[in-house]
């Protein structure tokens, strides 16, 4: 592999020249930076990231820590990242926490000794000390994407605003009680429940919540609602991923999708379209995120001083409305 002392000499310029150009500085005359770049090219050049980092220089690595990424919506969001990122030549590395708080914990650990440029994170729980305080201690330029972090660059949807979608749309239908698929500490949960409440005075009494995530037990509870006498049923659940498996139970037990009860999912993933029948979900600019997010990480790496302000940026999520929950 070909160093920098060695496209010196092959282009006629010193080694402090070579490396400038290669870091990306502009101020080299033209003629000279051309020529570098060529010789790079030609040799496939590879710079020693390690050895760039141990004296200060940039990485052009981006720490990205995600909480599944087994979840299709992430790997998409990934993709986007990447692509974005890609423009500006950095490149990613990527952590799962799989909703593990110490995992987590240990992932932001590696981030900051790999000494990556910046970081893109979806925190476990945005909201607990712990989180907060390791994120400042790292001292990285850093963007949450996908959740509400106050003093903190982030993008992402209101989940209470999307969770009222929902609500409004089973209300719409005419579904007549209520089940929540997910935990009621979910922001999504909170706005699909307090828009029930506007048009239903007694959607407590009509509302049923399973936590859980382990097939079995799904099961169970479903086999113990569908036995008694139910009016149709609205069905919310917290990720498309969750949904799909509720579908699959319910049409094992023989309950009619959409007639008996309506289902709904969030992300909006690929596997919403590939399962009868189709899934209605909640669709996140999942594009539009991840290029804001990039755009404004790379800027806080490169134009610090022009970004001490955070920027805190809502965007809009749609219901996309399916066969799963309506006639």
């Amino acid at each position: 592999m070909i160093t920098m002392t060695e496209i010196a000499k092959l282009t006629g310029v010193s080694q402090p020249t070579v490396s400038r150009v290669l870091n990306g500085n502009t101020a080299v005359n033209p003629q000279i930076r051309e020529r570098v770049l060529a010789c790079a090219r030609e040799h496939e050049f590879q710079p020693n990231i390690i050895a760039q980092s141990l004296v200060g220089s940039r990485t052009h690595l981006i720490g990205v820590v995600l909480t599944d990424i087994s979840n299709a919506f992430f790997a998409d969001l990934v993709k986007y990242l990447e692509q974005e990122a890609r423009k500006s030549g950095y490149s990613l590395i990527l952590f799962n926490s799989n909703y593990d708080p110490e995992q987590e914990r240990e992932s932001l650990a590696v981030v900051q000794r790999y000494r990556v440029d910046g970081l893109i994170a979806v925190p476990v729980d945005e909201r607990s000390d712990q989180w907060n305080t390791q994120i400042r201690r790292l001292s990285i330029p850093t963007v949450v994407i996908t959740r509400q972090v106050e003093g903190m660059d982030c993008v992402y949807v209101s989940h209470r605003e999307a969770g009222a979608q929902v609500g409004r749309h089973l209300w719409e239908e005419g579904y007549e009680e209520y089940l929540f698929f997910g935990t009621t500490r979910d922001v999504k949960y909170q706005g699909f429940a307090e828009e029930l409440k506007k048009h239903d005075p007694e959607f407590e009494q009509k509302l049923t919540v399973i936590a859980s995530k382990e097939e079995a037990a799904v099961a169970a509870a479903l086999k113990v609602y569908f036995h008694q006498e139910r009016g149709r049923t609205g069905i919310f659940a917290y990720n498309d991923r969750r949904a799909v498996q509720m579908l699959g139970i319910l049409q094992r037990m023989g309950v009619r999708i959409p007639e008996q009860a309506g289902l709904v999912g969030f992300d909006n993933t690929y596997m919403c379209e590939y399962v009868f029948p189709r899934l209605s979900s909640v669709s996140q600019p999942n594009e539009e995120m991840a290029a804001w997010a990039m755009r404004r990480l790379i800027r806080k790496i490169e134009e610090p001083k022009r970004c001490e302000t955070a920027e805190n940026r809502a965007l809009k999520a749609t219901l996309v409305c399916r066969g799963s929950s309506k006639k």
